[in-house]
């Protein structure tokens, strides 16, 4: 779990422990002393949605009213955060396929929450809910946005491919077929290499395993099956590209000498007997031949 959300579950749960009882009888939290007028409030887990939100709108009321920096301000705070939980844990249960562990999600929507307490206004006739939704699920698509992609892209992309991601389903049900690249261009007002570099964008949000096991029509095999080897062949394509006009240049006896130990694999005798030379010739003019090429390959570099 990030410092972040451990910063959060701490400051949430901050000064809500109650105190003993006093010699009056009277529970209090730290802090809360001159906060005896307001409703008693049950265990948070049984509190329904309706109690929730009449009591929340007391706890409002109260809270304008106190000066922030009190501990009776942040009493009544940290109270309707744990009064509102539930409208965190029902934004965050829409985001239960993601990868994220559910703990994280929550504590990310209550970052929410606290921030909609911070701005809520009663005066507005708004109910509580209503106004704390957006924020809370606004919060928790932030976090998906700013950890979720498995390569870092400008937020320019991010957006756009969401934009594609509706066209495209939008163009797909009316053309009963997959949209091309023209059509996405002309539905969003964009260019053809905008879509295309939207589209190449999308393949950064996840990254796939190559272990990965394949679908079951899919014949090729897992993705590192079909990944390419390397080929050491190719190391010395730019030796024989810059052999070939050395080569070139070299009289017609070297040249087929050259031909026959290195392409027909013939040794120094069998060439020999092919020319009519013996091997120690051979021997001589291949040798020459070689550090004529090298010399000639070491004045080019």
């Amino acid at each position: 779990m990030s410092p972040r959300l451990d910063e959060t579950r701490t400051r949430i749960a901050a000064s809500t422990k109650p105190s003993a009882p006093d010699e009056t009888g009277v529970t209090y939290a730290p802090g809360t002393e001159g906060l005896e007028d307001l409703p008693e409030i049950p265990p948070f887990d049984e509190v329904g949605a309706l109690d929730a939100r009449a009591l929340s709108k007391t706890l409002f009321a109260r809270l304008e009213s106190l000066p922030e920096g009190t501990h009776e301000h942040a009493y009544v705070r940290n109270t309707l955060v744990e009064l509102n939980l539930a409208l965190v844990k029902f934004a965050a249960s829409r985001f239960r396929s993601r990868s994220e562990p559910m703990e994280d999600i929550v504590q990310v929507g209550t970052i929410g929450l606290i921030k909609s307490i911070d701005r809520f206004e009663l005066s507005r006739g708004v109910e509580f809910p209503t106004f704390a939704m957006p924020t809370i699920i606004g919060e928790i698509k932030r976090f998906f946005r700013d950890t979720s992609w498995s390569v870092r892209v400008p937020r320019r992309l991010q957006e756009l491919r969401l934009d594609l991601a509706k066209a495209t389903d939008e163009l797909a049900q009316r053309f009963d077929r997959a949209p091309t690249v023209d059509e996405l261009a002309h539905r969003l007002g964009l260019t053809n290499d905008e879509v295309v570099e939207g589209m190449a964008a999308s393949n950064a949000y996840t990254a796939s395993s190559l272990d990965a096991q394949p679908e079951e029509d899919d014949t090729e095999g897992s993705l590192s099956d079909r990944i390419g080897y390397e080929d050491h062949g190719l190391e010395g394509i730019e030796y024989v590209e810059s052999l070939k006009p050395l080569i070139a240049i070299l009289p017609a006896r070297d040249r087929q000498i050259l031909s026959l130990r290195f392409v027909a694999n013939m040794t120094q005798s069998e060439i020999g007997e092919e020319l009519g030379i013996s091997q120690m010739h051979v021997s001589r003019l291949l040798s020459r031949t070689l550090v004529k090429l090298r010399k000639g390959l070491t004045l080019e570099e």
